[in-house]
């Protein structure tokens, strides 16, 4: 299975956050499953720790590969599937999610329920 994780489960597994689903945490550390991060994760998380937002490692792309998990660049079909979404939810970096999702037939590890309003599934985080 292909789990593309969220901005948060990506902090809260960092973090080990019991906010983080059992289902999830079973998911990510099943060593069967890929863990992706999208390029535009860290971004976002990069982003809203720069406005003071939230908090995360202060080498968050280290502390991603030192999980064991796997970057994922974002390609211009990705932007080119994300822009063309339906309008159901504004975010950039979920719409890109989403697409990347649709690519590569993966979970989305979230607990934004607007990723259910498009056509990808989603495990709980």
């Amino acid at each position: 299975m292909i789990l593309l994780l969220d901005a948060h489960a990506i902090l809260w597994w960092l973090a080990d956050d019991p906010t983080l689903a059992h289902g999830a945490r079973a998911a990510i550390a099943d060593p069967s499953n890929d863990v992706l991060v999208s390029a535009a994760s860290v971004w976002e998380i990069e982003i809203k720790r720069a406005l003071g937002k939230l908090t995360a490692p202060d080498e968050i792309v280290e502390a991603i590969e030192s999980a064991g998990f796997d970057a994922l660049a974002i390609t211009a079909a990705d932007a080119a599937d994300a822009g063309r979404l339906p309008a159901h939810h504004r975010d950039p970096f979920d719409r890109m999610l989403v697409a990347q999702a649709g690519r590569l037939d993966a979970l989305i590890v979230s607990r934004d329920r607007s990723f259910e309003l498009y056509d990808v599934e989603v495990l709980p985080a």
